[in-house]
């Protein structure tokens, strides 16, 4: 996780930001606080990038990486306000001395905002950010086959606001936000899946984060939970909606460390 000590909207890359709408910093503070004490009360343990001042979306920790069975593919932004952050989450994983390989992309890769790691496969997302090219280059450096998914809805700009990881083979998922075509890979790959409407996804519910039993959820995705309850899940509501004004939710402040 990355502390927002310099989260601003000053730009907008999405359609969820709007820089003439004021950030509370003190209670965006307080409700990243709350999504690090939930993980810490789940028993998980929680590291830290550094912020860097300029950098006002850092927070949005997903983004720096996707890493898989140890190895880390290297995040490269779109928006030029957005690069800097790909080379300094590539220093703090490589400082941390747990990697055992590094990977980089020859086109844009926006990490674990549109490539979601299952058990067997990876989730891939396009259309706004991340390019189908890199879909290609991640499943050549993981060794692990990639599915792409076409995104087609500018509100869920990145895989992870549309799709939620459940467990090896489970995900929740938002129809509206896909193609045709990435709607029936997603029937037939996943066909118990949940899935939810437009409005309960844009509570962001998607942008969850599970450990397989506990699935730290908005506050506000109230129908979700009550769909993760019927499916013998936990839901951890959160607070954080001074982050939706970017675009986040709890699994954009989040990158998940697999080694």
């Amino acid at each position: 996780m990355c502390r927002p000590s310099f989260f601003e909207v000053t730009y907008a890359i999405n359609p969820w930001m709007d820089p003439s709408v004021p950030v509370d910093l003190d209670l965006a503070m307080r409700q990243w606080e709350g999504l690090r004490d939930a993980y810490r009360a789940l028993g998980h343990t929680v590291s830290f990038i550094e912020p860097v001042t300029g950098l006002p979306d850092m927070v949005f920790a997903a983004n720096g990486a996707l890493i898989v069975d140890g190895k880390v593919l290297a995040a490269s932004f779109l928006a030029a306000e957005r690069q800097p952050e790909g080379p300094a989450y590539t220093r703090w994983l490589a400082e941390a001395d747990m990697f055992s390989e590094f990977g980089t992309t020859s086109t844009v890769n926006e990490g674990e905002g549109d490539f979601l790691d299952l058990d067997t496969v990876i989730l891939a997302g396009t259309g706004f950010r991340t390019s189908r090219a890199a879909h290609g280059e991640a499943q050549e450096f993981f060794g692990k086959p990639v599915v792409s998914l076409q995104l087609i809805d500018p509100r869920f700009y990145h895989l992870d606001t549309a799709v939620a990881i459940l467990g090896e083979h489970d995900i929740a998922y938002y129809p509206g936000a896909f193609s045709a075509g990435s709607n029936a890979v997603l029937r037939r790959m996943f066909p118990e899946a949940i899935t939810v409407d437009e409005a309960e996804a844009a509570t962001f519910s998607m942008n969850s984060v599970s450990d397989g039993r506990n699935v730290v959820i908005p506050v506000e995705s109230v129908r979700f939970a009550a769909a993760l309850r019927d499916r013998g899940y936990d839901p951890i509501p959160v607070e954080l909606s001074e982050f939706r004004k970017s675009g986040g939710g709890p699994k954009c402040c989040t990158l998940e460390l697999r080694w």
